[in-house]
């Protein structure tokens, strides 16, 4: 049979409920990949002993072929990404902070991987604190681009996103505030899902209300895929009172068969600078949904956009300031915070309660503009990113075409709107530019039709090759 790593996880899945392959001989090619790659790459973290991983495989073999297999991801080796808590395993958060924390719980979504069947090898690398798209820290270093090992594989979920697109887990979870999903899909050449808010369930910490910026999601080397990690991941729990109850999503042709309306926003009129070539492949791509019998045309939403960045920042330094206030008044432990929180800190430090309303009401204003241009299209695209994958070892792009980025996430401000709007958004392949970095884009839908995006990007997929294009790494 074909190596068990080149399989989607989709059909990884299949072959072990049929007994055509054995979880053990899975976890075996697996861990060989990641024996020879991943210290290239450096996307899997924590990995547990191999003697433990193989035992539990064979486990999983004698509970199935007793008929008691959990679900489709029985056998399945997964890593979660290194900011959610997995019971037994280092959660370092990419902090010295928290070097030696080892939980002893699941976060909600790494309950529901382990009650469907997975077997949870380790962490991939992430950020420290998810803070900024390039994944590197001080506890575990930095995660290189499989299409490049110069490059960035971007983040947060950056070690999911790197160990995809070198065969090295068969699907990935991931989390995104500010394109965490979406960047990385983009710079390795996968796809990567941002759910509506409240469809994926997290375990909400010290705050459960404030704090609807950032969600949970799946990534993966098929639309398949994703659809599949996303239907374990989704669902109403009730310790997360945003959570809301979700039918599976169940792809369906028949959603882009009469065509319709999509609106491309680009740059949004020349607000937003872009890297030579990124804006060019986006475009190519919009052909396609020419093809599948949609009208495409430019649109601009009826908004300030500096006012949103403002309301953005706002915001996320608040929720920041709020989250890491213990560290950062505590001398002995604010050294160890990154410069990049030590600016979202001392923001949001600064923040009134004032100004927290004007920027809800502005996010209020930003939802109302979205659905004013959902009466006129059906989806809206934007690019993915705004840079192809950058030098691995810079912290981040100081400048785009010349522009000044004037903080450390103004480079990533294209992945916002779907984000103050708690929109479904799915990043798909673009292609790559004439040095071999690929780019993505974003394909949003109107609120909660997460099934609809969806089944329109596996549509694309299926009209583009762009996800056999395999990094070479071997």
């Amino acid at each position: 049979m074909t190596d068990p790593t080149a399989l989607s996880a989709t059909a990884l899945s299949a072959a072990i409920q049929s007994g055509a392959l054995t979880a053990e001989a899975v976890m075996q090619a697996f861990l060989r990949r990641i024996e020879a790659l991943n210290p290239k790459i450096n996307a899997i973290v924590s990995l547990r002993p191999a003697d433990q991983l193989l035992a539990e495989a064979k486990a999983a073999d004698r509970e199935r072929e007793a008929g008691r297999s959990l679900g489709w991801m029985h056998g399945l080796p997964i890593a979660i990404k290194d900011l959610s808590e997995v019971k037994g395993i280092p959660c370092t958060y990419g902090s010295p902070l928290f070097r030696n924390f080892i939980p002893d719980f699941d976060e909600i979504q790494v309950e529901r991987i382990r009650a469907a069947g997975a077997i949870i090898i380790g962490k991939t690398n992430t950020p420290e604190g998810g803070f900024g798209s390039h994944s590197y820290n001080p506890v575990f270093g930095t995660t290189r681009n499989p299409h490049d090992l110069s490059r960035s594989a971007g983040g947060s979920s950056g070690g999911a996103g790197a160990a995809l697109a070198a065969r090295l887990v068969p699907v990935a979870d991931g989390s995104d505030m500010m394109g965490s999903l979406r960047n990385p899909a983009a710079f390795n050449n996968v796809v990567g899902f941002r759910p509506s808010f409240g469809r994926v369930p997290s375990l909400p910490g010290r705050d459960a209300y404030l704090n609807q910026l950032a969600t949970t999601g799946p990534m993966g080397r098929s639309v398949a895929d994703v659809v599949a990690l996303l239907n374990t991941q989704s669902g109403y729990d009730r310790r997360d009172p945003s959570s809301h109850d979700s039918a599976p999503i169940l792809l369906d042709a028949a959603v882009a068969k009469s065509g319709g309306r999509i609106g491309w926003l680009g740059d949004y009129n020349g607000y937003l600078p872009f890297e030579p070539g990124v804006l060019a492949l986006s475009e190519r791509a919009l052909k396609v949904f020419d093809g599948l019998g949609f009208v495409v045309e430019k649109a601009m939403p009826d908004f300030d956009m500096e006012r949103l960045w403002w309301a953005w920042t706002t915001l996320r330094s608040f929720l920041t300031a709020g989250s890491m206030r213990d560290f950062y008044e505590d001398p002995g432990k604010r050294g160890s915070l990154k410069p990049e929180i030590l600016h979202e800190v001392r923001l949001g430090l600064k923040v009134t309660a004032s100004e927290v309303y004007d920027a809800s009401a502005l996010r209020t204003a930003w939802y109302q503009a979205m659905l004013k241009l959902f009466d006129r299209y059906d989806y809206l695209i934007a690019p993915a990113a705004q840079v192809f994958p950058f030098d691995a070892d810079i912290p981040w792009p100081r400048t785009i075409a010349g522009r000044h980025m004037d903080t450390y996430h103004r480079w990533m401000e294209v992945v916002i709107g779907p984000s103050m709007a708690g929109l479904p958004v799915a990043a798909l392949p673009a292609g790559f530019n004439a040095h071999g970095l690929p780019t993505g884009f974003q394909l949003i839908g109107r609120p909660r039709c997460d099934g609809e995006v969806l089944s329109l990007a596996a549509l694309y997929e299926q009209a583009t090759d762009w996800l056999g294009h395999l990094p070479k790494l071997e």
